[in-house]
C-alpha cells in the first residue's frame, strides 16, 4: 500500500508525533519487522531449542554458549525481543490497514466517471473511431457489450456528450486488505498461545520455575499454575495402567507445572510397524477423568488426531518408557573377574563397584524395537591382514552399521542404554542390543559408547562363537590381559613356527611374539610414564617409533602374522580350558579369527570394565502426550485462510477500469476509449484489442 495516503483527523498534531505515527503506520516498517522476525525463525529453526546447556556448551564453546545464551538464542519463539518485535508488528500493520482501508473502501465503491476527456488521450492503451449509429444506439451497444464481458458501469451525462465509466476485478484491492489482516492475526495467535500470557500468570500468581529434581507430586504449590490458565503448552507422561493430570511447561531456566482440570488414564498403549520394523502408528486408548464431575470419558488418541476436553486438546506427541524391569549381565573383560547379574528399573539407578572405584549405574532406556540399515558394504572397517597400519587403524569403536550403498532397513532386536557415571560425576552413556545383528557376514553383537548425548554411538562389533553367544570372545579377551597365557601362547607360537632346521629361532620369535602381544593388550606403555594405547594402534605407534620408514611396511606385515598366530594359539588355549575342542579352519572360522582381532583392538578402547547385556526384560510402556490450551488457534486457522484468499486475490484477480467517450457527430458518434490496469499483461492488451475491435467495428480509426 502506499505511503502517500493521506492521515486519518484523529492523527496527533505534534510533528513528533505524526512523524511516529507516519512511521509505525507505514509499510516499510511493518515489512522491516517481518524481516527480522524471518531472520530470527531462521535462527530458531537452526539452533536446537530448549536444549540442555551442555549441549550447546559443546557445540558453540562456553564462551559463544554463554553469549547465545544472554541473547535468548535457545528460546528464540518466547524472547522478549521476539515477542517485543511480534507485537510491534501487530500495531504497525493495524494502522496501515487503518490508514489505507477508508480509502480502498470510497475506491471501490467510485467508478472515477469524472475524468475529462482529453485525460483518456494519455493512457497507453487508447482507441478512438466513428459509428455511423446514433449516441442512443451506441450506448445500447457498449452497455451490452460491458455486461457480456462481466464490467459494471456507470452512465454520465455532459454536455458536450455522455462518459460511460466501467470497472471490472474491483475485488483485488479487498485480497490487500485480507493478507494484511491476516499477518495481524497470526501474530495475535502467536502472541495469545506462546509463553508470554504463562509468564504474565507466574507473575500475578506470585509462581516462579522450579530448577529441582523429584517426584511431580513433591513439587510445592509456588511452582505450580492453577486449573484457569488461558492458555498453556505442556508435557505428559502416562504409563501404562497409570493416571496424571499435570503438565510440565518448560521453561529456559527450568520447569513450571501446570495442574489440568482432569486426569488421563492410560489403558493401553498401541504400536503397529511396516515388515521392516519401522513404526506406522501410534494411538493411546486413555480414559479421561473430570475432577469437577467425576465423570470418566474413553478416547483414543493418535497422531495428528487428539481428543478434547474442556478447552485443552490431548495431542499424541510421542511414548517412552513406563519403569521397565530389565536384567543386565555384567561380563568383565579383564582375567579375574566374575560375571554377574543386576536388576533394575529404567529411571532407577543403581552403584557398582570395581576396585577402589565406584561407579553409579543409571539404567536410562529400554528399547523393544529397532530399525537399522544392516546391509554389507564389501568388507570390514579395518583388515588385519594390511600391511599400512597408520592409514588402516585411523578409526576405533566405528559405527555398527557402515553403509556405502543403498539402505536395506530392518529390526535388529532389543537394546538396553545406561549410563556409568564416577565419582567425580562424569558419565558416559552406552547403548548395546540384545541380540546378535549380521553384519558382512558375520553375525556381531553390538556394544555402543558416547561420551556426550551431542555425539553419535559408537559400536563395538563383537563376533558371536560356534554357539551364537559372546562367550568365546570374551574369553579370548580376558585370557590376552592375563600375562602367563599370553606368555604360554608366545610359547606355542614360536615352536610351531620354528622351522625344524633352525631349533636356535625359537627363542627370538617367542620374545617378538611376546612383545607383540603385550603391544596389542596394552600392557606395555610407548614411553616411560605414558598410558598404553594398546590394540593394533599400540602396533602401529611401535612401528613408528622403533622402524626405519623403509622398512615399516614389512616390519608391519611380519608383526601382524606373528600376533594373527599368537592370538590363534591363545584361541586354542580358551578353548581347552573349556573342555572344546580343537577350533574348525573353515571360512567361518576365518571370519570369527578376522573380527575378533578387531574387536580385541578396538576393546582397548572400551572406557567400562565390563559390558553389561541385556538378558531379559519386562516392558511397561509410556505414552507423551502434549496438552494445549490455544485460545490463538482459531486466530491462527482464519489468518491462514484469509492469507490465502489475499494471496490469490492480489495475484489472481487484475483491477481494471474503462472509459469511453461517446460525443454525438453529423455522421452519427465518435467513440474515444481508453482501459488502465494495475498490472499491464498479455491478456490486458488481449482483452483491449477484443473490446476495442467489437466496440469500434463499424468504422475504426
Amino acid at each position: 500500500m502506499p505511503d502517500s495516503t493521506p492521515a486519518p483527523r484523529a492523527v496527533p498534531s505534534s510533528s513528533t508525533a505524526r512523524e511516529l505515527f507516519d512511521l509505525l503506520a507505514s509499510m516499510r516498517f511493518s515489512i522491516s519487522l517481518l524481516t527480522v522476525i524471518c531472520i530470527a525463525s531462521v535462527i530458531g529453526t537452526v539452533v536446537k531449542q530448549r536444549e540442555p546447556l551442555n549441549n550447546y556448551v559443546n557445540q558453540f564453546g562456553p564462551f559463544w554458549a554463554e553469549v547465545y545464551q544472554k541473547i535468548d538464542l535457545y528460546t528464540v519463539y518466547s524472547a522478549w525481543w521476539f515477542l517485543l518485535i511480534l507485537a510491534f508488528l501487530v500495531l504497525s500493520t493495524s494502522l496501515c490497514i487503518a490508514r489505507n482501508t477508508p480509502k480502498i473502501l470510497v475506491d471501490l465503491k467510485s467508478y472515477k466517471e469524472d475524468l475529462r476527456e482529453q485525460s483518456l488521450k494519455s493512457f497507453h492503451h487508447r482507441a478512438e473511431g466513428q459509428l455511423s449509429l446514433s449516441p442512443a444506439q451506441t450506448l445500447e451497444r457498449i452497455n451490452t457489450l460491458l455486461a457480456k464481458a462481466g464490467w459494471q458501469a456507470k452512465l454520465q451525462q455532459r454536455d458536450g456528450g455522455q462518459m460511460v465509466a466501467a470497472r471490472a476485478g474491483t475485488s483485488n484491492k479487498i485480497g490487500y486488505i485480507a493478507a494484511h489482516s491476516a499477518i495481524v492475526l497470526v501474530c495475535l495467535g502467536g502472541l495469545l498461545d506462546g509463553d508470554l500470557i504463562v509468564k504474565g500468570m507466574m507473575l500475578l500468581q506470585g509462581k516462579s520455575v522450579y530448577s529441582g529434581a523429584g517426584l511431580i507430586r513433591d513439587v510445592p504449590a509456588a511452582h505450580r499454575l492453577g486449573e484457569a490458565t488461558p492458555t498453556f503448552r505442556g508435557n505428559l507422561m502416562v504409563p501404562e495402567g497409570g493416571r496424571a493430570g499435570t503438565a510440565i511447561l518448560s521453561m529456559p531456566d527450568g520447569v513450571v507445572l501446570q495442574d489440568l482440570p482432569f486426569d488421563v488414564e492410560l489403558k493401553k498403549f498401541i504400536v503397529e510397524y511396516y515388515d521392516t520394523g519401522m513404526p506406522k502408528l501410534f494411538a493411546s486408548e486413555v480414559l479421561i477423568h473430570d475432577r469437577d464431575t467425576g465423570k470418566t470419558t474413553p478416547a483414543t488418541v493418535k497422531v495428528n488426531e487428539p481428543a478434547h476436553h474442556r478447552g485443552v486438546a490431548i495431542y499424541q506427541s510421542s511414548f517412552d518408557d513406563g519403569g521397565s524391569e530389565v536384567t543386565l549381565q555384567a561380563q568383565p573383560l579383564v582375567a579375574g573377574g566374575k560375571t554377574f547379574k543386576i536388576q533394575g528399573t529404567i529411571g532407577s539407578s543403581t552403584s557398582l563397584s570395581n576396585g577402589n572405584d565406584k561407579l553409579m549405574l543409571e539404567f536410562t532406556g529400554l528399547r523393544v524395537i529397532n530399525v537399522e540399515n544392516t546391509i554389507a558394504d564389501g568388507g570390514s572397517g579395518a583388515d588385519v591382514r594390511k600391511v599400512d597400519l597408520a592409514s588402516s587403524l585411523d578409526k576405533h569403536l566405528g559405527s555398527g552399521a557402515k553403509v556405502k550403498t543403498e539402505k536395506t532397513l530392518q529390526n535388529v532386536g532389543p537394546s538396553v542404554s545406561y549410563k556409568l557415571r564416577d565419582a567425580s560425576g562424569q558419565a558416559r552413556e552406552y547403548n548395546n542390543y540384545m541380540v546378535p545383528v549380521e553384519l558382512d557376514g558375520q553375525r556381531s553383537f553390538l556394544v555402543g559408547v558416547r561420551d556426550t548425548p551431542a555425539e553419535s554411538f559408537r559400536y563395538l562389533r563383537i563376533p558371536v562363537d560356534e554357539q551364537g553367544n559372546i562367550d568365546g570372545w570374551l574369553q579370548l579377551r580376558q585370557a590376552l590381559s592375563d600375562p602367563a597365557l599370553r606368555e604360554q601362547a608366545a610359547l606355542r607360537y614360536a615352536r610351531l613356527a620354528t622351522p625344524q632346521d633352525k631349533p636356535e629361532m625359537t627363542p627370538q620369535l617367542q620374545g617378538t611374539a611376546r612383545r607383540a602381544l603385550s603391544l596389542f593388550a596394552g600392557a606395555e606403555g610407548v614411553k616411560p610414564g605414558e598410558t598404553p594405547v594398546g590394540g593394533l594402534p599400540g602396533l602401529s605407534q611401535f612401528i613408528e617409533r622403533e622402524v626405519p620408514e623403509s622398512d615399516r611396511s614389512r616390519i608391519s606385515e611380519v608383526l601382524l602374522r606373528i600376533l594373527n598366530g599368537s592370538l590363534f594359539e591363545l584361541h586354542k588355549m580358551v578353548r581347552e580350558q573349556a573342555g572344546l575342542g580343537e577350533p574348525k579352519t573353515d571360512e567361518a572360522a576365518q571370519r570369527f579369527m578376522t573380527q575378533s582381532v578387531l574387536a580385541l583392538s578396538d576393546s582397548m578402547f572400551y572406557p567400562a570394565p565390563v559390558i553389561l547385556q541385556l538378558s531379559d526384560f519386562k516392558q511397561v510402556q509410556a505414552s507423551v502426550f502434549q496438552v494445549a490450551r490455544a485460545p490463538g488457534q482459531k486466530l491462527v486457522y482464519l489468518g491462514a485462510v484469509l492469507l490465502i484468499v489475499g494471496v490469490f486475490t492480489m495475484l489472481y484477480i487484475r483491477e481494471r477500469r474503462m472509459w469511453i467517450w461517446l460525443q454525438a457527430v453529423p455522421e452519427g458518434t465518435r467513440v474515444t476509449m481508453a482501459l488502465s490496469t494495475t498490472r499491464r499483461t498479455l491478456d490486458t492488451d488481449t482483452e483491449f484489442d477484443r473490446l476495442q475491435q467489437a466496440v469500434l467495428k463499424d468504422k475504426a480509426t
